[in-house]
């Protein structure tokens, strides 16, 4: 028969069913169930977390970092929020990859980074914000888009800043002070607003002027410096003349006021001791005389290399004496 042609050249195979079919989905539909109660009513909260727990949308309750159990189904949901993460936003650059060699990107962020400074000037401020959210419910709730909020608020704190400095105040002596006012006016704002953020840290990572006008003021910069090497240089030029010439002017001073005060003081004691001597010739004239003879001859005589004594009453002395020889102490023969 054609049947039996047909049975013999296929094998055909039986596919078992199973006697009981309804036993299977039984047990597996529960299972699904549990897993499901499982997998909507427990959560992990990370140690570096805080889980804000809401019901239909409405706050309830915040939980610690651990296993927590909640109402399944999408009743009560979790938002974890990072609160003892340092978080960070970015102004005017972003990080392509961190890592030893960290890659940055300014493509198409001039709009964040091009600033006026008080004096009119074009700068290039690129900066990073750091903080911590410690306070989850008014992070949450309190205000919306709180992340692109506090952007906004950190760019328009930045602008107004550099807005009242110089550019040299900006791009050099003034960094620290500009970055201190930045962090205390938007910490201020970040309370005024309730955004739950406290600003940690802000660092101005790289302020430069506008690539158009670098050469130019490359150039002031080297001319500032050129000056100020020589004021320097005249500065220890002075401090090195003047202190001596008032050290040479104050010696001579001391100088002239004790030649002044010798001199005085020796005419002082000129003028007493002739004083004196006039005193005692007045008492006794012919001793005085006699005195003060002898003693100026005490001084003279040794001062004359040749002496020749003779008697007052001898005379026609004098054309054998030979004056022409004599030569006072110190000049040689001719």
């Amino acid at each position: 028969m054609p049947g039996d042609d047909f049975r013999g050249d296929f094998d055909i195979k039986r596919i078992p069913v199973p006697s009981h079919p309804g036993r299977l989905l039984r047990w597996a539909v529960p299972a699904i169930l549990v897993i499901i109660l499982l997998f909507t009513t427990l959560y992990t909260v990370g140690p570096e977390e805080i889980g804000v727990v809401l019901r239909l949308g409405k706050y309830i309750r915040s939980t610690d970092p651990g296993l927590h159990a909640k109402l399944p189904f999408g009743v009560e949901r979790v938002t974890k929020v990072p609160v003892q993460r340092q978080l960070k936003q970015e102004f005017g650059f972003r990080t392509v990859r961190a890592g030893v060699r960290s890659q940055f990107t300014a493509k198409g962020l001039s709009g964040e980074s091009n600033m006026l400074t008080g004096d009119l000037n074009a700068a290039v401020v690129e900066w990073v914000v750091q903080y911590r959210i410690v306070e989850p419910y008014k992070y949450l709730f309190r205000v919306r888009n709180v992340e692109n909020t506090f952007r906004d608020m950190s760019e328009a704190v930045m602008r107004r800043v550099v807005g009242d400095r110089t550019v040299n105040e900006v791009l050099t002596i003034g960094r620290q002070e500009v970055a201190d006012h930045v962090l205390q006016q938007l910490q201020d704002l970040c309370d005024q607003y309730d955004t739950g953020i406290k600003v940690e840290q802000v660092v101005l990572q790289d302020v430069n002027p506008p690539d158009p006008v670098k050469p130019s003021f490359n150039e002031v910069n080297e001319a500032q410096q050129e000056r100020e090497r020589l004021i320097n240089e005249a500065q220890s030029e002075y401090n090195k003349v003047v202190p001596r010439a008032q050290g040479e002017a104050e010696q001579t001073i001391r100088q002239a006021e004790g030649y002044a005060l010798d001199r005085l003081n020796r005419a002082r004691g000129d003028s007493a001791r002739f004083v004196a001597f006039y005193d005692a010739y007045r008492k006794a004239p012919e001793v005085t005389r006699k005195r003060i003879y002898l003693e100026t001859m005490n001084e003279v005589l040794p001062k004359v290399s040749q002496k020749i004594i003779v008697d007052d009453d001898l005379k026609g002395i004098l054309p054998l004496l030979n004056l022409n020889t004599w030569k006072p102490r110190g000049e040689s023969k001719e």
